[in-house]
């Protein structure tokens, strides 16, 4: 590439008169580097866009994952790399991203949205979630010293609303963006996190992990923001931060939760007709019936009248425990806690009374046992059954590898493509 003073320096040697060869050796240059800047076909501080070698195996791809939707991505590439593909892992698995090549499953997304429902296209609408630390939280509220706030915006309409947490920890903040998604009325096929959530692995700086089954278990595609917020939504967030700051001492975090959504349902109305305003009906997918079965953990001392208190109740167990240190653990998709001592063991049990509604929990409901409950599976979660399946190339796949070995001069193998464990891999 020439920049812009090399390319001055040869338009004028070469106006001078000069030969192409004369002024690539003046310059150091190669002469058809000369040639096709004087004859017009690059210009001068642009790069040529590399070539994408993965599109000659696009069609390929798409056959093969149309026909098994498991089909792992060590295994495609593989089967790619025998057809002549030079590219490496990580490459090739960002153009599988890039091009959305592997299909939903109707055994994995039944019943929910992006998956095999007849209801109404959500392509081109995505979620974009925002995360912000707010002040100390309020004297009352459970969890940790810093209150934080979860926002989420439809790209298209510009509707919002957001949810106020008072822990970061993986569970909560589930059930955060489950309580924003009912409060939006249902989601769509693509959320957006910023780089300041608490979903990025800390060593790779990547997604999570544990994010993986809450996509399929939504249906839904869940990225990282390689960019910053927009100006619209530091607005929003600016104004968010002004309502935390507004809230009184004494306000409950129930009561601070009914205010914020009652800021983002007047930003609504403020908006235009077409453009997310009341009259505007954004098409979301449905949500699962429950929310994802995560399990929020919290350790708490009984205190002297034998009761736990969490978020914003207090539950009973036996006063002969008065402070002793108990873990309160509910599933988010269960109506019932439960409270285990250090051991596990269960000592009571009770129905989850709504946040912050300042309720003492001791009906008849309550169940003392000293043993471990039963783990029980949701219902749609024990997996699709095609996963682990391998199925054969279909006659569409199986003509387009031929071609492929005719374009790059690869013959056939004598039979499956297997990488030995250990065994380095090709490109």
């Amino acid at each position: 590439m020439l920049s812009t003073n090399e390319y001055l320096d040869v338009r004028r040697l070469h106006g001078q008169g000069w030969s192409i060869s004369a002024i690539a050796r003046h310059l150091g240059r190669d002469r058809k580097t000369v040639r096709r800047y004087l004859s017009g076909n690059r210009k001068p501080g642009v790069r040529t866009p590399a070539e994408d070698v993965f599109l000659s195996f696009l069609p390929y791809c798409r056959l093969r994952l149309a026909d098994d939707p498991h089909l792992p991505a060590t295994a495609l590439l593989d089967e790619i790399t025998d057809l002549g593909y030079r590219g490496g892992y990580s490459t090739f698995t960002r153009a599988l991203r890039r091009h959305r090549l592997r299909p939903p499953c109707g055994h994995c997304h039944l019943g929910v949205p992006g998956g095999a429902t007849d209801g109404p296209e959500t392509d081109q609408e995505e979620i974009r979630f925002g995360w912000t630390d707010l002040a100390e939280s309020r004297p009352g509220w459970d969890g940790g010293t810093k209150a934080h706030l979860l926002t989420g915006s439809l790209r298209r309409s510009h509707r919002w609303r957001g949810v106020l947490l008072d822990s970061d920890d993986f569970p909560q903040v589930l059930e955060a963006v489950d309580h924003l998604l009912r409060r939006l009325g249902g989601t769509a096929p693509r959320w957006r996190f910023d780089r300041a959530a608490p979903v990025r692995c800390p060593t790779t700086g990547r997604l999570a992990k544990e994010f993986a089954p809450v996509g399929r278990y939504y249906g839904v595609e869940i990225e990282l923001e390689a960019v910053g917020p927009t100006a619209e939504e530091e607005r929003r967030t600016a104004a968010a931060g002004q309502h935390w700051r507004s809230v009184v001492d004494d306000l409950g975090p129930r009561a601070a939760q009914q205010i914020l959504d009652r800021l983002a349902a007047w930003s609504d109305d403020r908006l235009p007709a077409g453009d997310g305003g009341p009259s505007a009906a954004p098409a979301l997918g449905a949500l699962p019936p429950t929310p994802f079965p995560a399990c929020v953990r919290t350790l708490r001392t009984v205190d002297q009248r034998g009761l736990v208190h969490f978020r914003g109740n207090r539950y009973a167990v036996p006063p002969d425990l008065a402070g002793a240190l108990v873990e309160v653990r509910h599933r988010l998709d269960e109506p019932r806690l439960s409270i285990t001592a250090s051991s596990g063991a269960v000592i009571a049990r009770h129905v989850l009374a709504p946040r912050g509604a300042g309720r003492t929990v001791a009906d008849g409901d309550t169940v003392f046992v000293l043993e471990r409950p039963p783990r029980t599976v949701p219902s749609g979660s024990a997996g699709c059954p095609d996963t682990g399946v391998r199925r054969p190339l279909s006659a569409e796949a199986s003509a387009e590898a031929e071609a492929l070995r005719g374009q790059y001069g690869r013959a056939a193998p004598a039979g499956p493509v297997r990488r030995a464990p250990g065994a380095p891999r090709r490109g």
